[in-house]
C-alpha cells in the first residue's frame, strides 16, 4: 500500500479538486471533438433532470423561475466538488483508493450518458478520456506533494549540530519525528513531519504541491477552452448573425394601432426576445449548425422526408402572430409571451410525407433528445402551425430554437414548441409517449382561457385617487371577447380591451378610472372567450393540464 499520512488535508483537498478540474477539462475537450453533448456534467444535469419527479421539478421552476438551470449546475457543481475533495484526501492514505473514486466518478457518467435516448458510442469516449487524465493528474500531484527524506531533525540556526543531534541520535526516526528534540538551552527542535511511501520515508513537499497544482490548473482550463471552441458555440453564432431571412409569402396581418395600449408596467403586445420566457428541460442550450441540421419526418407516413436548412429556407414562408403559453404558468404567473414567428407551414410538410388516416400524434424529438407529442388533427385543421426559423424579425435566439423549432397555436408548450427540433415521428398515442405524459402529465395540452394583472403589481403602494389598473388576457385560437374585474368582492366591471389583429394572441385589457381609497384593497380578475366561456374561479394547480383560478392581487393605498 502506497500511502502518505502527513500531507496537510488542506493540501490533500485541493489535489482532489484540481484532479477533478483535469478530468472535467479533459472530457470537455474530447466531447468538443466527437460529441458537444456527451460532455458529463451535461448528461449528469439531465439525468437528474429526467429522475427528478415532477413536484420537484416544478417546486424549482416555481422557486427559481429561469434559473433554475444555473441552480441545478451549481449544484451538480457542488456535488462534484466535494466528491473531488474526497477522492484527494482518499489518495493520500492509498492511491488506489483515489483511483476508486474516479472509477465511481466514471460509472455515474457512463450511466448518464448511455441512457439518454440520442446515446451512442461517442458518448462513452469524453468520460473514459476524463476518468484517465483525472487518474495521471492524481497520480502526478500526490508525488509531486512529497520529498524523499530521512525525516531527521534539523537544528535550528546557529546552534551547535552535534549537541542538537544528540537527543535524537538515541530514538529511532519514527519516534524523532513524533516528538520534538530538545538542543541546547532547551530550545525546541522540531522535525518535519515524516511520511511513508512502501518502505521509504517522505516529507510534505509544499513547493512541489504548488507547482504540480498550477501545472493542473492550467491544463485543465486550456483544455475546457479549447472543448468549448470544438463544441461549435462560436461558430453556431456566427452562423445566427450571418443568416439573411427569406420574405414571407404570406405576411402577417397588420398590427391594428390599438393593439398596443402603450401603458408603462404593462406587457407590450410584442415580447422582445430577450425577455421572452423559456422552460426547458436543456441545461445547457444545445447548438445546433444550419449546415449540419436536418428534419426527418417518417413512421406513419407514405413517403418519409429528411430536409435540410437549405430545403427548409426555400419553401414558402408565412409570418404570424402567436402568443405562447407553458403549462408551468401559475395562475398570474410569467412564463408567456407574444411573437412574430416566421416559418414553413408543418401541414403542407405533413401532406407531402402523406401521413395516414389513422395516425393522431406528432412525437418530435428535440437536438437534445428531450420529445413531444402534438395532436395531429390540431396541426393539420388549419391554424399557423410552423416549421419557423425567426422571432420577431431575427433569426430564431439560441436559447428558443435556433435554426428550427415548432410553434402551434392553441397548445401549451410542452406538447408543441419543440426547440432545436431534429425528428418527427408520425404515431399515434396509444402507441408511443412523450417526455412529460409518463411523468403524470396529460397527452394533450390545449391553452386554458386566462387573464393577468400587470399593475399595480402585488403588494405595491399606490397614492390615494384615480388608479390605472391593467394587463393580458388570452386563449389562443379561441379569442376574448371580454375582461372583467372588481375590487374587493364588488360589483364587476368590463374593462376596455385593446385590438388583437387574431385569436392566437394576448389582448391587453385596461380600467384606467378606479377611484382609489386609503386602505388595503384586493383586485380581481376574469375573463370571456370567444366561445362564451368564462374562466372558473376554482382554484387548480399546474399539474397536469394547466393552472385555473382567477388571478388576485393586494395592494395599499396611501
Amino acid at each position: 500500500m502506497e500511502s502518505y499520512r502527513g500531507v496537510p488535508a488542506w493540501a490533500a483537498a485541493l489535489v482532489g479538486l484540481v484532479t477533478g478540474a483535469v478530468a472535467i477539462g479533459v472530457s470537455w475537450l474530447v466531447a468538443g471533438v466527437v460529441k458537444a453533448s456527451a460532455f458529463p456534467v451535461l448528461t449528469v444535469g439531465n439525468a437528474v433532470v429526467d429522475l427528478s419527479p415532477s413536484w420537484l421539478k416544478e417546486w424549482a421552476i416555481g422557486t427559481f423561475g429561469e434559473a433554475d438551470k444555473a441552480v441545478l449546475l451549481s449544484g451538480v457543481s457542488v456535488v462534484l466538488a466535494a466528491f473531488a475533495v474526497g477522492i484527494g484526501i482518499l489518495a493520500f492514505r492509498d492511491l488506489r483508493y483515489g483511483h476508486a473514486g474516479l472509477v465511481v466518478l466514471g460509472v455515474i457518467g457512463l450511466a448518464a450518458s448511455l441512457t439518454r435516448p440520442e446515446a451512442g458510442l461517442p458518448d462513452v469516449f469524453p468520460v473514459l478520456a476524463g476518468v484517465g487524465a483525472g487518474m495521471v493528474a492524481l497520480s502526478r500531484l500526490v508525488r509531486r506533494s512529497v520529498a524523499a527524506g530521512s525525516g531527521a531533525p534539523r537544528p535550528r540556526p546557529g546552534a551547535d549540530s552535534e549537541t542538537a543531534d544528540t537527543p535524537a541520535a538515541s530514538r529511532s526516526e519514527d519516534e524523532a519525528a513524533l516528538h520534538p528534540a530538545s538542543g541546547q538551552d532547551g530550545v525546541i527542535v522540531t522535525a518535519p513531519p515524516i511520511m511513508r511511501a512502501g518502505d521509504d520515508l517522505h516529507s510534505f513537499d509544499r513547493r512541489g504541491l504548488l507547482t504540480g497544482l498550477l501545472g493542473g490548473v492550467v491544463a485543465a482550463g486550456a483544455a475546457g477552452a479549447v472543448g468549448r471552441l470544438l463544441s461549435g458555440g462560436a461558430e453556431v453564432d456566427q452562423a445566427r448573425v450571418g443568416l439573411a431571412l427569406p420574405s414571407p409569402a404570406t405576411a402577417a396581418k397588420p398590427v391594428p394601432a390599438g393593439s398596443d395600449l402603450k401603458i408603462r408596467g404593462l406587457s407590450p403586445f410584442f415580447t422582445p426576445n430577450a425577455d421572452f420566457y423559456r422552460v426547458d428541460t436543456a441545461i445547457i442550450v444545445p447548438k445546433v449548425e444550419p449546415g449540419s441540421w436536418t428534419l426527418k419526418i417518417h413512421g406513419m407516413v407514405d413517403r418519409p422526408i429528411e430536409l435540410t436548412f437549405a430545403d427548409l429556407m426555400r419553401r414558402p414562408m408565412v409570418e404570424a402572430d402567436v402568443t405562447l403559453c407553458c403549462v408551468s404558468n401559475e395562475v398570474g404567473g410569467p412564463y408567456i409571451g407574444n411573437a412574430r414567428w416566421l416559418g414553413a407551414r408543418l401541414a403542407d410538410i405533413l401532406r407531402e410525407a402523406g401521413v395516414h388516416k389513422d395516425a393522431d400524434m406528432l412525437l418530435s424529438t428535440s437536438a437534445d433528445g428531450w420529445t413531444c407529442g402534438t395532436p395531429a388533427d390540431v396541426v393539420m385543421d388549419g391554424r399557423d402551425a410552423l416549421l419557423a426559423i425567426a422571432m420577431n424579425g431575427e433569426a430564431l435566439p439560441v436559447d428558443h430554437g435556433f435554426p428550427a423549432r415548432q410553434v402551434v397555436p392553441g397548445l401549451y408548450g410542452y406538447v408543441s414548441a419543440t426547440k432545436w427540433v431534429t425528428e418527427i415521428k408520425v404515431t399515434r398515442f396509444d402507441r408511443d409517449e412523450a417526455y412529460w405524459t409518463p411523468r403524470g402529465w396529460s397527452a394533450e395540452g390545449p391553452i386554458k382561457t386566462q387573464s393577468r394583472i400587470d399593475l399595480p403589481k402585488s403588494g405595491a403602494t399606490v397614492p390615494a385617487g384615480r388608479t390605472t389598473v391593467a394587463g393580458v388576457a388570452w386563449a389562443q385560437h379561441k379569442g376574448i371577447d371580454a375582461v372583467e374585474v372588481r375590487i374587493d368582492r364588488g360589483p364587476w366591471r368590463q374593462a376596455r380591451l385593446a385590438e388583437a389583429p387574431t385569436a392566437d394572441t394576448w389582448r391587453q385589457w385596461v380600467i384606467d378610472d378606479w377611484e382609489a381609497t386609503a386602505g388595503e384593497h384586493t383586485i380581481e380578475v376574469r375573463a370571456t372567450d370567444a366561445t362564451g366561456y368564462t374562466q372558473t374561479s376554482e382554484q387548480a394547480p399546474v399539474a397536469p393540464d394547466g393552472a385555473t383560478g382567477w388571478h388576485a392581487i393586494r395592494v395599499n393605498v396611501a
